[in-house]
């Protein structure tokens, strides 16, 4: 197994550990989970409507 076999395996590996720890919060406490949820779609909309403004003041 040579360097990106390696890499491989330890991307395996932290995504497993993100998964578990993602199911943890989600059973251990629902609303916090519900939270960050909330904040994590909130920055992708506010994200999207900074992009949505600066191509429109391109187009101006």
């Amino acid at each position: 197994m040579g360097w990106q076999g390696l890499m491989a395996q330890a991307k395996k590996i932290a995504l497993y550990m993100v998964v578990v720890f993602v199911f943890y919060t989600i059973i251990t406490s629902p609303e916090r989970a519900a939270d960050l949820v909330q904040v994590g779609f909130e920055g992708i909309a506010s994200a999207a409507q900074g992009v949505g403004d600066f191509m429109s003041e391109l187009v101006k």
